[in-house]
Protein backbone atom coordinates (compact mmCIF):
# COMPACT_ATOMS: atom_id res chain seq x y z
CA UNK A 1 0.00 0.00 0.00
CA UNK A 2 1.33 3.64 -1.46
CA UNK A 3 -0.12 5.26 2.13
CA UNK A 4 1.98 3.27 4.46
CA UNK A 5 5.08 3.14 2.35
CA UNK A 6 5.07 7.30 1.87
CA UNK A 7 3.91 7.13 5.84
CA UNK A 8 7.81 6.26 6.80
CA UNK A 9 8.39 9.98 5.42
CA UNK A 10 5.36 11.65 6.91
CA UNK A 11 2.28 10.77 8.56
CA UNK A 12 -0.76 10.30 6.07
CA UNK A 13 -4.11 11.12 8.11
CA UNK A 14 -6.67 8.57 6.60
CA UNK A 15 -9.86 9.19 8.63
CA UNK A 16 -11.06 11.92 11.16
CA UNK A 17 -14.04 11.96 13.09
CA UNK A 18 -15.60 14.15 15.87
CA UNK A 19 -17.12 12.15 19.06
CA UNK A 20 -18.56 13.46 22.02
CA UNK A 21 -16.06 11.81 24.39
CA UNK A 22 -12.77 12.27 22.96
CA UNK A 23 -13.25 15.66 20.84
CA UNK A 24 -11.43 14.38 17.72
CA UNK A 25 -10.79 10.39 16.84
CA UNK A 26 -8.01 10.07 13.85
CA UNK A 27 -6.77 6.95 12.54
CA UNK A 28 -3.16 7.83 10.79
CA UNK A 29 -0.70 5.84 8.91
CA UNK A 30 3.00 6.68 10.63
CA UNK A 31 6.15 4.63 9.87
CA UNK A 32 4.54 2.24 8.10
CA UNK A 33 1.72 1.36 11.17
CA UNK A 34 -2.19 2.42 11.80
CA UNK A 35 -2.43 4.44 14.54
CA UNK A 36 -5.60 5.73 16.88
CA UNK A 37 -4.99 9.01 18.50
CA UNK A 38 -7.33 11.56 19.90
CA UNK A 39 -7.07 15.63 19.39
CA UNK A 40 -3.86 15.78 21.76
CA UNK A 41 -2.64 12.03 22.13
CA UNK A 42 -1.80 9.06 20.84
CA UNK A 43 -4.52 6.65 21.92
CA UNK A 44 -3.78 3.51 20.20
CA UNK A 45 -0.71 1.95 18.99
CA UNK A 46 2.75 3.94 18.08
CA UNK A 47 3.81 4.68 21.16
CA UNK A 48 0.96 3.58 23.69
CA UNK A 49 1.33 0.07 22.21
CA UNK A 50 5.36 0.22 23.35
CA UNK A 51 4.81 1.23 26.86
CA UNK A 52 1.53 -1.05 27.73
CA UNK A 53 4.13 -4.52 25.70
CA UNK A 54 6.88 -2.84 28.17
CA UNK A 55 3.97 -3.31 31.21
CA UNK A 56 2.92 -6.87 30.15
CA UNK A 57 6.45 -7.47 29.74
CA UNK A 58 7.30 -6.89 33.21
CA UNK A 59 4.79 -8.99 34.67
CA UNK A 60 5.83 -11.68 32.68
CA UNK A 61 5.04 -13.13 29.13
CA UNK A 62 4.33 -16.60 30.93
CA UNK A 63 2.13 -15.47 33.82
CA UNK A 64 -0.23 -14.12 31.29
CA UNK A 65 -0.24 -17.06 29.13
CA UNK A 66 -1.50 -18.82 31.99
CA UNK A 67 -4.01 -15.94 33.21
CA UNK A 68 -8.09 -17.52 32.55
CA UNK A 69 -9.73 -13.57 32.56
CA UNK A 70 -8.13 -10.48 31.64
CA UNK A 71 -10.30 -7.11 32.87
CA UNK A 72 -9.13 -3.91 29.70
CA UNK A 73 -11.29 -0.77 30.64
CA UNK A 74 -10.56 1.60 28.01
CA UNK A 75 -9.91 -0.34 24.83
CA UNK A 76 -9.73 2.59 22.32
CA UNK A 77 -8.30 1.44 19.23
CA UNK A 78 -7.25 -1.98 20.99
CA UNK A 79 -3.73 -2.08 20.74
CA UNK A 80 -2.83 -3.68 23.94
CA UNK A 81 -5.54 -6.85 22.94
CA UNK A 82 -3.30 -6.85 19.60
CA UNK A 83 -0.27 -7.60 21.82
CA UNK A 84 -2.20 -10.08 24.10
CA UNK A 85 -3.01 -11.72 21.22
CA UNK A 86 -1.15 -11.72 18.41
CA UNK A 87 2.35 -11.29 20.34
CA UNK A 88 1.77 -12.85 23.68
CA UNK A 89 -0.22 -15.68 21.98
CA UNK A 90 -2.50 -15.34 24.86
CA UNK A 91 -5.53 -17.76 24.64
CA UNK A 92 -7.97 -16.89 27.34
CA UNK A 93 -10.87 -14.67 27.88
CA UNK A 94 -10.83 -10.80 27.48
CA UNK A 95 -13.69 -8.09 28.71
CA UNK A 96 -12.75 -4.81 27.43
CA UNK A 97 -14.99 -1.57 28.33
CA UNK A 98 -15.13 1.70 26.73
CA UNK A 99 -17.34 4.44 27.24
CA UNK A 100 -16.78 5.69 23.94
CA UNK A 101 -19.09 3.93 21.10
CA UNK A 102 -17.72 5.97 18.30
CA UNK A 103 -13.93 4.75 19.21
CA UNK A 104 -15.00 0.94 19.38
CA UNK A 105 -16.90 1.66 15.86
CA UNK A 106 -13.94 2.81 14.21
CA UNK A 107 -11.71 0.32 16.07
CA UNK A 108 -13.70 -2.52 14.59
CA UNK A 109 -13.45 -0.95 10.91
CA UNK A 110 -9.63 -0.10 10.50
CA UNK A 111 -8.46 -2.63 13.53
CA UNK A 112 -10.35 -5.95 13.26
CA UNK A 113 -11.29 -6.10 16.77
CA UNK A 114 -14.78 -7.41 16.08
CA UNK A 115 -12.82 -10.66 14.47
CA UNK A 116 -11.50 -11.48 18.15
CA UNK A 117 -13.88 -14.24 19.40
CA UNK A 118 -12.41 -14.51 22.89
CA UNK A 119 -12.81 -10.83 23.56
CA UNK A 120 -16.43 -8.93 25.10
CA UNK A 121 -16.72 -5.19 24.53
CA UNK A 122 -18.84 -4.22 26.80
CA UNK A 123 -19.59 -0.07 26.02
CA UNK A 124 -19.97 1.49 29.46
CA UNK A 125 -18.00 3.68 32.15
CA UNK A 126 -15.43 2.12 33.86
CA UNK A 127 -16.52 3.32 37.14
CA UNK A 128 -20.08 1.75 36.91
CA UNK A 129 -18.51 -1.36 35.10
CA UNK A 130 -16.07 -1.85 37.99
CA UNK A 131 -19.10 -1.37 40.65
CA UNK A 132 -21.24 -3.86 38.62
CA UNK A 133 -19.21 -6.88 38.16
CA UNK A 134 -18.87 -9.85 40.16
CA UNK A 135 -15.88 -11.21 38.39
CA UNK A 136 -12.87 -12.16 39.37
CA UNK A 137 -9.71 -11.10 36.80
CA UNK A 138 -6.24 -12.50 36.80
CA UNK A 139 -5.21 -9.00 34.91
CA UNK A 140 -6.94 -5.70 34.95
CA UNK A 141 -5.35 -2.94 32.55
CA UNK A 142 -6.63 0.19 33.38
CA UNK A 143 -5.91 2.79 30.25
CA UNK A 144 -8.35 5.00 31.12
CA UNK A 145 -7.84 8.94 29.17
CA UNK A 146 -9.99 11.33 27.73
CA UNK A 147 -7.78 12.91 25.56
CA UNK A 148 -5.11 13.95 27.81
CA UNK A 149 -7.26 13.87 30.63
CA UNK A 150 -7.58 11.20 33.66
CA UNK A 151 -10.73 11.21 35.51
CA UNK A 152 -10.10 11.83 39.09
CA UNK A 153 -12.25 8.11 40.00
CA UNK A 154 -9.22 6.82 39.27
CA UNK A 155 -6.92 7.75 41.57
CA UNK A 156 -9.27 7.80 44.58
CA UNK A 157 -8.72 4.98 47.34
CA UNK A 158 -12.70 3.53 47.08
CA UNK A 159 -12.34 2.89 43.55
CA UNK A 160 -8.35 1.26 43.77
CA UNK A 161 -9.95 -0.88 46.55
CA UNK A 162 -12.42 -1.97 44.72
CA UNK A 163 -10.51 -2.72 41.66
CA UNK A 164 -7.77 -4.66 44.16
CA UNK A 165 -10.74 -6.98 45.00
CA UNK A 166 -11.36 -8.06 41.90
CA UNK A 167 -8.16 -10.00 41.67
CA UNK A 168 -7.67 -13.35 41.77
CA UNK A 169 -5.10 -14.71 44.29
CA UNK A 170 -1.78 -14.01 42.37
CA UNK A 171 -3.65 -11.25 40.14
CA UNK A 172 -2.31 -7.89 38.31
CA UNK A 173 -3.09 -4.65 38.12
CA UNK A 174 -1.30 -2.60 35.05
CA UNK A 175 -2.50 1.06 35.66
CA UNK A 176 -1.33 3.57 32.83
CA UNK A 177 -0.51 6.95 33.90
CA UNK A 178 0.09 10.74 32.06
CA UNK A 179 2.22 12.72 33.99
CA UNK A 180 2.46 16.27 33.02
CA UNK A 181 3.42 18.29 35.85
CA UNK A 182 4.42 18.09 39.34
CA UNK A 183 0.75 17.41 41.13
CA UNK A 184 0.90 14.04 38.55
CA UNK A 185 3.69 12.67 40.48
CA UNK A 186 2.68 13.82 43.88
CA UNK A 187 -0.70 12.16 42.50
CA UNK A 188 0.74 9.17 41.50
CA UNK A 189 2.92 8.67 44.84
CA UNK A 190 -0.09 8.94 47.47
CA UNK A 191 -2.35 6.24 45.11
CA UNK A 192 0.47 3.59 45.53
CA UNK A 193 0.77 4.86 49.49
CA UNK A 194 -2.89 4.14 49.55
CA UNK A 195 -2.67 0.47 48.65
CA UNK A 196 -2.47 -1.74 51.41
CA UNK A 197 1.22 -3.25 51.40
CA UNK A 198 0.56 -6.41 53.40
CA UNK A 199 -1.96 -7.60 50.73
CA UNK A 200 -0.29 -6.02 47.90
CA UNK A 201 2.90 -5.10 46.17
CA UNK A 202 2.93 -1.99 44.09
CA UNK A 203 6.17 -0.55 42.26
CA UNK A 204 6.80 2.29 39.13
CA UNK A 205 8.26 1.13 36.70
CA UNK A 206 10.84 3.63 34.61
CA UNK A 207 10.08 5.77 32.43
CA UNK A 208 9.98 4.99 28.58
CA UNK A 209 8.01 7.55 27.27
CA UNK A 210 7.77 11.16 28.97
CA UNK A 211 4.45 11.62 30.09
CA UNK A 212 3.93 8.28 31.08
CA UNK A 213 4.13 6.17 34.10
CA UNK A 214 2.76 2.53 34.37
CA UNK A 215 1.89 1.31 38.13
CA UNK A 216 2.01 -2.45 38.77
CA UNK A 217 0.14 -4.19 41.19
CA UNK A 218 0.05 -7.83 42.41
CA UNK A 219 -1.84 -9.59 44.78
CA UNK A 220 0.28 -11.11 47.31
CA UNK A 221 -2.11 -12.39 50.41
Amino acid sequence: MIQKIFSYLIPIKIFKKKSVRSKVIEVTWANGELVLDSENTNYSYGSLQRILRYGLRNIGYQNILNMKHILILGVAGGSVIKTLVNEIEYKGKMTGVEIDPDIIEVANKYFNLNLIQQLDIVIDDAFEFVLKTNQKYDLIIIDVFEDIHMPNFLFESFFANKICSLLNDKGFVLFNTMILDESHNIRNRKYISEIHPELYSTKKLPRIENHNELIIIEKVA
